[in-house]
């Protein structure tokens, strides 16, 4: 007569034995982490959480193509603010005109860019304004 599994009354999958069989002789016991809570079991699900991991362990970064043009334009504004020579700031803002004139032109997806070209010209003069006479 074979053993018959009653209704209601869940079955033991040959995982399921090896796991708990395992347990039982105290295999998981040395893991790390054993007894600790998960981390961030209380965050809501995100499909690229080991991108992000990833990432943050890397110490890299991703800025959508207009925001990195955002970000950059800015820094070349400031970097042109410090520069030592009037000639050295027509080079930075030249620089960085060309890249945001090809975003007006072709804008790259992601948020709108937000930027015209710097007057370079306007830049110089409150460079030298800036500047105490020799």
């Amino acid at each position: 007569m074979t053993e018959r599994k009653p209704p209601g009354v869940s079955f033991e999958s040959w995982v399921d034995k090896q796991i708990r069989e395992a347990s039982e002789r105290g295999d998981f016991k040395d893991l790390p982490g054993f007894g600790k809570p998960l981390p961030d079991l209380e965050r809501t699900y995100d499909d690229l959480w080991w991108v992000k991991q990833k990432m943050h362990r890397e110490h890299l970064s991703y800025l959508p193509p207009t925001l990195a043009l955002r970000k950059e334009a800015e820094d070349a504004l400031e970097a042109a603010r410090r520069a030592p020579s009037a000639a050295e700031v027509r080079r930075i803002l030249v620089e960085v005109n060309e890249k945001i004139a090809a975003a007006i032109r072709r804008p790259p997806p992601g948020p709108s860019l937000g930027l015209q070209p710097f007057d370079v010209d306007a830049a110089v003069r409150d460079w030298r304004s800036g500047r105490p006479e020799d």
